[in-house]
């Protein structure tokens, strides 16, 4: 059984259907990407395994739970952790007061997350406002870590760094994999890095799941079909 399945997944946002049919499987300790152009549904089907959308058809489990009826909170505490889209950081709270915020008891503290992230350490009492991008997006991943999840999801944790900080992020992302084997979910548009990191793929297309595989078989000429601009 998948630690996440999700199967024939259909989504709206009002009467705008957005997902028609999304099926993902991502084992305990896998690292999935979860990939598509723009506008695709990534971000979407992120948001119904969190809990912050409602699914309309088809059925999301966790750890063998269905966890449709559950409020994003609860699913939270079964060990969902996100990252989300543009960091949301709490801007008038401090460094260390935003990664305790939402904590829970487990191997991940603020000692853990210094560790992975030093600079958190550095600007322990600055408000995340004066925060930079980097920083502010650093400090989202520690935040998510500081919940003890099982399943780390990143939405576009490298969309508009400066190519020194993606590095930093990446390098994260890998030593999470090698270090603790938790699973981790990716949305991101960089092929290169996710070849190094993922051990599998799902594309989507129009809010449907198109292809499902090894992230090795994504081959140039499916990477032109459904990533290209």
């Amino acid at each position: 059984m998948s630690f996440l399945s999700l199967t024939g997944v259909t989504a709206s946002y009002g009467p705008a259907q957005a997902l028609f049919g999304v099926d993902l499987a991502l084992a305990e300790g896998e690292v999935c990407a979860l990939m598509g152009r723009n506008g695709m549904g990534k971000s979407t089907t992120v948001k119904v395994i969190c809990r912050l959308l409602g699914h309309s058809g088809g059925s999301v489990t966790f750890d063998g739970r269905d966890i449709a009826g559950l409020p994003p909170h609860r699913a939270a505490r079964l060990g969902l952790g996100l990252v989300p889209e543009g960091r949301r950081c709490f801007p008038n709270l401090t460094v260390h007061e935003n990664l305790i915020a939402a904590a829970r008891p487990g191997d991940w503290d603020f000692r853990r997350v210094a560790g992975l992230f030093p600079r958190l350490e550095e600007r322990r009492d600055q408000m995340a406002a004066s925060l930079s991008g980097g920083e502010q997006q650093m400090l989202a991943i520690g935040r998510a870590l500081m919940t003890n999840p099982r399943l780390l999801i990143l939405d576009e944790a490298t969309e508009g760094l400066a190519p020194v900080v993606r590095q930093e992020i990446w390098s994260a992302v890998r030593r999470l994999r090698s270090e603790t084997g938790m699973a981790i979910l990716l949305v991101d548009k960089s092929l290169s890095e996710l070849r190094q990191v993922a051990d599998s793929a799902v594309i989507l297309e129009r809010g449907t799941s198109v292809w499902a595989g090894a992230m090795s078989d994504v081959s140039p000429a499916l990477a032109d079909q459904y990533l290209g601009v």
